[in-house]
């Protein structure tokens, strides 16, 4: 029966113009893949654009418009951004078999070196077999933090700053300028049932821990460093 089977379902070492053939296709296959999840991702970040234009345009175009509305963008775009951070997790997958191939195998065509990996081919069988994310959540969550997300979160809170620290922006009758003290800023900054000091207390908060995980984590993968191209 499994002399019936075609020759490439069958069990046993390929020659050279069938290892070829199978290693373009395989190849151009995990190229799309990590294609298609690397436009996942871009899709993501656009998303989290047009959120951060459509909620600055709505807060900073009218008196009438609440400071919180700057609040809640912070919060949906941490809700991109930890939708990306998935996302990412699975392009880092196909882009490191993609890296391998090109690395161990049409670098040494095109530049034959001595050989400092000849089990890659055993990598990339196993990582078929048992696929595995090589990145954890967090890692994946700090590098698409420190590389766009930082900006949009910047941008959001200086607009919110101005927000609260602006009359002309707080109440339609105000005049030009800035308030006369922090105090007055703060209590602008009342949100609801929350003091002011407590909403300003939580967004100082939140973006500590934003810094904390974009510079002090994400950091572990030996495979890029600063200065190569990179996502």
């Amino acid at each position: 029966m499994d002399n019936e089977l075609p020759r490439q379902m069958r069990q046993g070492p390929l020659s050279a113009n069938e290892f070829v053939t199978t290693v373009s296709h395989f190849h151009r296959a995990e190229i799309a893949r990590m294609a298609g999840w690397r436009d996942r991702i871009d899709r993501t970040t656009n998303w989290a654009i047009t959120v951060v234009a459509a909620m600055l345009s709505v807060s900073l175009s009218t008196s009438s418009a609440h400071h919180g509305v700057l609040i809640f963008a912070m919060l949906l775009v941490l809700l991109l951004l930890w939708i990306e951070a998935r996302r990412y997790r699975f392009f880092d997958v196909y882009r490191a078999r993609v890296r391998q191939f090109e690395r161990h195998y049409f670098a040494q065509i095109f530049s034959p070196q001595e050989d400092h990996a000849a089990n890659w081919l055993a990598i990339v069988g196993e990582s078929l077999r048992t696929p595995r994310f090589h990145v954890s959540h967090g890692t994946a969550f700090a590098r698409r933090l420190r590389r766009n997300y930082i900006h949009m979160f910047t941008i959001l809170v200086i607009a919110w700053v101005l927000k609260i620290s602006t009359p002309s922006l707080q109440q339609a009758t105000a005049g030009a300028g800035l308030v006369h003290s922090a105090a007055e800023s703060v209590k602008n900054a009342t949100l609801g049932p929350l003091p002011g000091w407590l909403v300003v207390a939580m967004t100082a908060t939140f973006y500590l821990a934003l810094l904390v995980s974009a510079f002090a984590f994400g950091r572990t993968d030996t495979d890029i460093s600063e200065g190569d191209v990179h996502v």
